[in-house]
């Protein structure tokens, strides 16, 4: 049995490729790595599918971008040789090294935009998040194998033309919960 990563999300609807917050959205200087499932700040993320945790960290930072709030990943080591990045976490509840079960809670939807800061002369689709009220959010990537560190990502942001070939559309993994009859 699969889960759905945030029970309590707006929509278990996914953006159709080119959307806003869809994968591979082109934000101009950069294409958009993963999947954002919109819910309130607060909400439950669970695992999707059973794994290890191999690693945890800051994601988005204040130090490092103006209108983004401190939160954290989790990048979770699936059993189908997939991994999965769950991002912008308000807060983490497992380990790195603890394996974890589907549906299991692993942490909360965070605040990643402060709203405070986001100002005409920032990027557009910051400026629609803050318009539309959707400053928190679980963001979602998927990868073959584990994903490699490297200058031309940043925050779930890909600054280059090509995609990383180990990078997944996660879209039709998630429509599948769907087709699935995941809870």
């Amino acid at each position: 049995m699969k889960y759905w990563p945030v029970p309590d999300s707006y929509s278990r609807i996914i953006e159709a490729f080119g959307s806003q917050g869809a994968f591979w959205e082109d934000r101009g200087d950069r294409y958009h790595c993963g999947v954002d499932i919109y819910a309130r700040e607060g909400s439950d993320v669970s695992s999707i599918e059973g794994g290890k945790v191999v690693d945890i960290g800051i994601f988005t930072s204040k130090d490092k971008v103006s209108y983004w709030n401190t939160t954290s990943y989790i990048l979770i080591k699936n059993g189908n040789g997939l991994s999965s990045k769950y991002a912008e976490l308000g807060d983490v509840v497992v380990n790195v090294g603890e394996s974890v079960k589907p549906g299991q809670l692993i942490g909360n939807v965070g605040l990643v935009l402060n709203s405070d800061e986001i100002t005409q002369n920032s990027p557009f689709y910051i400026q629609k998040l803050k318009k539309k009220g959707n400053q928190s959010m679980l963001h979602f990537e998927l990868y073959r194998g584990i994903p490699a560190e490297t200058a031309n990502y940043l925050a779930g942001n890909w600054f280059g033309k090509t995609k990383p070939e180990n990078l997944l559309d996660p879209t039709d993994y998630l429509r599948s919960l769907l087709d699935e009859g995941m809870l």
